[in-house]
């Protein structure tokens, strides 16, 4: 007995495959669209956030504080541009269902496609400040060699990341609107809890294995390695990476599923 999928069925996997990137592009479209909406600056504003947070940054630490990290403006710029990607990311994937009430009442489409696209459009925005602002990096000093080719994995790690939160938060935020509060109180004190203004090796020995646990210091810590110390990321920091995304997107996927039927009734 053959045990071959039939043709029929693999056209028709492709077709419902081709039909929901479809409906993600579109979606992530039309939320990129509508981030710069009615601004004069536009997408310009992406990339003097960063860059005046880091020259403020840059004047306190390194005049006020004296710290002693060789090419300080571009190691804390790479840090910055990490963390907001992540930040924003997270914080625009919380709201992505209660801010699609007409996706969620009167179209069907699957939810998890507006998680998705909404994460997707934050990839696309992220990617093209990275590419406006690496210039920058050569500004400063900073040499880009083959490793930096390594930089597209480290985005795709960071967004799948983002996307296995964002499910777990985009459920638990309607079900309890004011845990958006609570996600940015958590945003500020992880920005003092990863390595953007300070080097990691300032952490004491004792808490070293507890502190390289965070994901978002792996991918940091990483993007410096490649630009900054010419060198790849270890096999550890990929394994801490992929390890945190597969439980984060297990128990993401779980609470999301749990809450699902509801969204309806409490959006």
């Amino acid at each position: 007995m053959s045990n071959a999928i039939p043709i029929g069925a693999v056209t028709e996997t492709n077709k419902a495959l081709q039909h929901y990137l479809d409906v993600v592009i579109i979606l992530a479209e039309k939320d990129f669209k509508i981030r710069y909406r009615n601004s004069v600056l536009g997408f310009l504003w992406s990339l003097l956030n960063p860059l005046a947070y880091m020259v403020l940054l840059w004047i306190v630490f390194s005049f006020l504080l004296r710290v002693s990290i060789p090419n300080f403006a571009a190691w804390l710029l790479i840090g910055l541009l990490i963390w907001r990607f992540f930040a924003v990311g997270t914080m625009q994937g919380l709201t992505s269902i209660v801010g699609n009430p007409s996706l969620i009442n009167r179209i069907y489409v699957s939810r998890y496609i507006v998680v998705l696209s909404n994460n997707v459009a934050n990839l696309l925005g992220s990617s093209l400040e990275f590419m406006a602002l690496l210039p920058m990096l050569v500004f400063f000093g900073v040499t880009p060699n083959t490793m930096a080719l390594l930089l597209p994995l480290l985005l795709l790690l960071e967004f799948l990341l983002i996307f296995a939160l964002s499910l777990s938060l985009a459920a638990l935020n309607l079900k309890y609107r004011d845990f958006g509060q609570l996600w940015d109180i958590a945003l500020q004190l992880g920005f003092f809890l990863s390595p953007i203004v300070y080097d990691a090796s300032l952490i004491p020995p004792r808490y070293q294995l507890l502190y390289f646990l965070n994901p978002v210091t792996r991918i940091i810590d990483s993007t410096r390695d490649i630009f900054l110390r010419s060198r790849s990321p270890s096999g550890t920091d990929f394994l801490v990476i992929v390890t945190c995304i597969s439980v984060l997107l297990c128990i993401g996927t779980l609470i999301f599923r749990s809450l699902e039927p509801k969204f309806a009734e409490e959006i």
